[in-house]
């Protein structure tokens, strides 16, 4: 299977295939937006425009045979690296460049079968130094169809967390700084401040915006093949992003992963306002005691939930949101009496929280400590009082 049209963003594409025709395309592009929005597929129609040999202010002519390659993900200039789990058993530094090198050959093959994949999942990855270093060699090769060779580094914040250690980023620095003739680099990242100032200085950054509601509906139901009814519900909760909709999709009765998240981050906010504070204890047990650094969506729908709060108690209507939900923050904000000026506050513990994760402290412990901070901010009795109440 092919990878599809790259959606929406027709001034941007434009531009940059201008760039390209021009001679003015940097050599290290850093692109970066909110998860899900599309940087990976725009990353993958900028190497296709690269590698084409018949290129055009349109963009790749889609009808050469470098293109057919690039779009089935099977031009051997066309190089993707992605975070991926730590293998297990991989014991030497051999075994675990063989071993992610595996992973991400498996990995691509999932991709050329499911080209329309969910933003999220809650499993620890990373870009290893190994993988680095592979990059790193490749690089330094002559290509081998054309001129160019193209190496794409998604989700590039994951290279500075290693092992608490900056080693694969850096082992990337001199590449980014000066790169071999032919070699082009586009990391794509939703955090761009976690990367290295290093390596931001390294590259042209420029923000991938949000689409549409409406873009994402239409594609969702063009070119997903999601009843318009589904569609337009999801489309609601997507936030412009294409990736994060597709997460929010039911299968079957059961709830999407991205919304299994979602509920999961409701209810931690459930707990942290509840009458009587043991039911953040029994929150917090039911959190692995391993595996912190794959809390990170869960903490960033618990913010969304915080926004919602301090909209519901600001009188303003929420974005999206079911009845339940609704009636839910409401009965809390009257029952604490609760000031927007506390939201802040709060989100300010969730940040705790979360660099607490990315050092791998005990899951259970950080659960456990937010829920009390975030109670203690949201419950405060000295913020201002309501107006009217």
């Amino acid at each position: 299977m092919s990878l599809h049209p790259h959606w929406g963003h027709p001034s941007l594409l434009e531009a940059l295939a201008g760039a390209w025709m021009g001679g003015s395309l940097p050599a290290a592009l850093l692109i970066h937006g909110s998860k899900g929005v599309g940087k990976q597929h725009l990353a993958l129609w900028l190497a296709r425009l690269l590698l084409c040999e018949s290129p055009g202010v349109g963009g790749p002519c889609e009808k050469c045979h470098s293109c057919y390659l690039a779009g089935k993900l099977e031009h051997p200039d066309l190089h993707w690296y992605f975070p991926l789990p730590r293998p297990k058993n991989a014991t030497t530094p051999d075994k675990l460049a063989q071993a992610l090198e595996d992973a991400r050959r498996e990995a691509l093959e999932d991709f050329r079968a499911n080209p329309i994949q969910a933003t999220g999942g809650n499993e620890p990855k990373s870009l290893y130094l190994a993988a680095a270093r592979s990059l790193r060699r490749k690089a330094q090769r002559r290509p081998s169809m054309g001129d160019h060779q193209i190496f794409i580094i998604a989700e590039a914040e994951a290279l500075a967390p290693q092992e608490s250690s900056s080693e694969a980023a850096n082992a990337l620095l001199k590449l980014l700084e000066e790169p071999p003739s032919g070699t082009r680099l586009i990391l794509t990242s939703a955090e761009p401040g976690r990367l290295l100032p290093t390596i931001r200085s390294r590259t042209t950054q420029f923000h991938l915006p949000p689409l549409t509601q409406k873009e994402v509906t239409e594609f969702l139901i063009t070119e997903a093949g999601v009843e318009e009814e589904e569609a337009q519900r999801v489309g609601g909760l997507s936030r412009g992003a294409i990736g994060r909709a597709l997460g929010f999709l039911r299968d079957g009765d059961a709830p999407g992963p991205l919304e299994q998240t979602r509920l999961e981050a409701q209810g931690l906010l459930s707990a942290a306002l509840a009458r009587g504070p043991d039911q953040m204890f029994r929150a917090a047990i039911t959190f692995k005691s391993v595996g912190a650094r794959g809390l990170r969506d869960l903490f960033n729908f618990l913010e969304e939930c915080l926004g919602e709060l301090a909209r519901v108690a600001s009188g303003l209507p929420l974005d999206a949101g079911t009845p339940e939900e609704v009636e839910f923050l409401k009965e809390a904000v009257n029952r604490w009496s609760l000031h927007p000026a506390a939201v802040p506050l709060a989100m300010r513990r969730v940040d705790e929280a979360r660099a607490m994760a990315a050092g791998n402290v005990n899951p259970q412990l950080v659960i456990f400590g937010l829920l009390h901070e975030l109670r203690k901010e949201l419950t405060s009795p000295g913020h201002a009082p309501i107006p009217g109440r």
